[in-house]
């Protein structure tokens, strides 16, 4: 097919080849050619969107109709005189027509479509992404549990969807750092300290009154068995902040990183709160604020002026104890994000950080950082239930489901997919019930069941000596097919959008609207049996699907089974 377009140079044409296969780009050059005609486009949002009736073509614009107002003309009549200064290369768009009140409906080349079959067949798994943010950083902070017992389903939501949101960055360009921000020092350190020190003391044969604040779960009776069978009674005179904090700490934190491997989930930075003091940053901070007169004393504590910054109240950052709230060290540890050289911050967060996220970001913002580049996340809680009803799998006296259980009852695949096929703005009910169904009702198995069944008819085909080939792709003009090969057209975009829109439960719908086409292309068009040319163009097709299939499955972190 020849590439050139007319009214731009060489250089631009080279541009515009090497995206031929992403539509939507090439309208939006053809609109831009002619904005000197209809300059008032240059200020227009410009929509391409795919209409629900195939009738009204493969991608509409309501342009005409936002430009009416501007050129006090009717939308029908823009939408002619857009008709009639366009210039489109008819390989690529068959026909343009008006419909309605002034939609403009471009129809593209069936021919033109198939193209992207012979794309992924030689991109393969690098098929979907992307340079566009080539030689930028990504910081991405998740999951952030500070060691003080096992992750819960909870946690499993922030981790799973943050380690998904790391994945799609990485596929359009971003260099990404997952990152893991704690706190081992403070009460709640102290406590767990003194909880392990407790249960030791029980083994020991004491009578201990537990107190209902501490840990409460089996977990702390096995780290003071643990050290009970190491050190006997020789630490029945050691205080909770010692051994028996610093031994919690790492059992904790090392079931922590064994959970999380479950997952396929790897931090590769651990930043500890601690360091912030350590290194004086938040001296530091406390300094500036004071210097742009942005603090005040009242009470005895250190308050924030956020009233000064566009917030309702002012907040304490410093008690009056001397202990700093999470604000302070917040403000700080963001900093030194901006300070490592990030083009983009990423937070997950659950919903209790709603109302407080606002306050670190004012607090970075006004410290001359930009604060456009950090992205807050906030994630809905999880519930989990099995016919219809509330499920408490927990065996340990807490009240909480963890992680681990959760993975051991359904498996990782469906922990994966789950957590990241609704909206995180959505509160979610993990139905564990769907979860186990070997059935096409569960889309983990829905998803799987079409990447091995692609597998099997390969398998089978080449049994018979039947290849793929690309020679005769206009053949597959049924509407299964087109369908299934517009959908594959689709894969590019979503990634991209998914990614820029940190929404993974895009991908999820993409996934499930794909495999229900190639179902239905299998339901009516068969390969084996098929005319050799036409066998030959279908198995080229169904090895793209395949392709496809297994690459959006890796972005969630899902496994593409070639047998079932």
């Amino acid at each position: 097919m020849e590439c050139g377009r007319p009214g731009i140079g060489q250089r631009e044409q080279e541009v515009i080849c090497q995206r031929d296969l992403k539509l939507k780009e090439y309208l939006y050059q053809i609109f831009k050619e002619i904005e000197e005609q209809i300059p008032e486009l240059k200020e227009t949002p410009l929509i391409f969107e795919v209409p629900k009736s195939e009738q009204h073509g493969d991608l509409s614009s309501n342009v005409a109709m936002l430009l009416s107002k501007k050129l006090r003309k009717n939308p029908r009549e823009i939408a002619n005189d857009i008709l009639s200064l366009i210039k489109y290369d008819s390989e690529i768009i068959s026909k343009v027509e008006i419909a309605g009140a002034g939609f403009i409906n471009f129809f593209f080349n069936p021919n033109y479509y198939t193209k992207i079959i012979k794309i992924i067949l030689e991109q393969k798994d690098k098929f979907g992404k992307s340079s566009k943010y080539s030689g930028k950083k990504a910081n991405v902070e998740f999951v952030s549990a500070n060691p003080t017992g096992p992750l819960t389903v909870g946690h499993g939501r922030n981790a799973v969807v943050g380690d998904t949101v790391a994945n799609l960055l990485e596929w359009i360009g971003y260099q990404v750092d997952r990152e893991y921000y704690f706190n081992n020092a403070g009460r709640q350190m102290r406590v767990l300290g003194d909880s392990v020190r407790l249960r030791y003391l029980e083994i020991l044969g004491e009578k201990i009154d537990f107190p209902e604040d501490y840990y409460q779960g089996d977990y702390i009776k096995d780290i003071a068995k643990k050290l009970f069978d190491e050190h006997s009674d020789k630490l029945k005179d050691e205080t909770a902040e010692g051994i028996f904090k610093e031994v919690a700490e790492q059992e904790i934190f090392a079931d922590i990183k064994k959970t999380l491997l479950n997952l396929n989930i790897r931090h590769n930075i651990f930043y500890n709160e601690k360091s912030l003091y350590d290194e004086g940053n938040i001296s530091q901070l406390l300094k500036e604020f004071e210097q742009k007169e942005l603090t005040y004393i009242k009470d005895g504590a250190v308050w924030l002026k956020l009233t000064s910054l566009g917030k309702e109240q002012d907040k304490v950052i410093v008690k009056s104890s001397g202990e700093p709230t999470y604000r302070l060290p917040d403000i700080a540890y963001h900093i030194t994000k901006f300070n490592r050289g990030y083009d983009l911050i990423v937070d997950l967060f659950g919903s209790d950080h709603a109302a407080t996220y606002p306050d670190v970001m004012a607090g970075v913002s006004v410290l001359n950082f930009d604060s456009s580049k950090m992205k807050v996340l906030i994630h809905q809680f999880v519930t989990i239930t099995q016919d219809g009803e509330v499920v408490k799998m927990s065996t340990r006296k807490a009240n909480y489901i963890t992680l681990d259980e959760l993975i051991n009852e359904v498996g990782k695949d469906v922990v994966r997919y789950f957590f990241n096929m609704r909206n995180i703005s959505s509160h979610m009910n993990f139905d564990l019930t769907l979860a186990k169904k070997q059935s096409d009702e569960n889309p983990v198995f829905y998803l799987q069941y079409a990447h091995a069944r692609i597998c099997s008819i390969l398998r089978t085909t080449e049994q018979e000596n039947l290849r793929l080939s690309i020679d005769h792709l206009d053949l597959l003009n049924s509407d299964e097919e087109k369908d299934l090969i517009k959908k594959l057209n689709r894969f590019e975009e979503e990634v991209l959008l998914s990614a820029e829109n940190f929404e993974t439960h895009r991908v999820c719908f993409y996934l499930e609207d794909l495999a229900s086409a190639f179902h239905k292309f299998y339901t009516f068009r068969r390969i084996l049996g098929s005319e050799k040319d036409v066998a030959e163009a279908r198995l080229a097709l169904i090895t793209a699907v395949k392709i496809v299939l297994k690459n959006g499955l890796t972005i969630l972190g899902v496994e593409a089974p070639e047998k079932m």
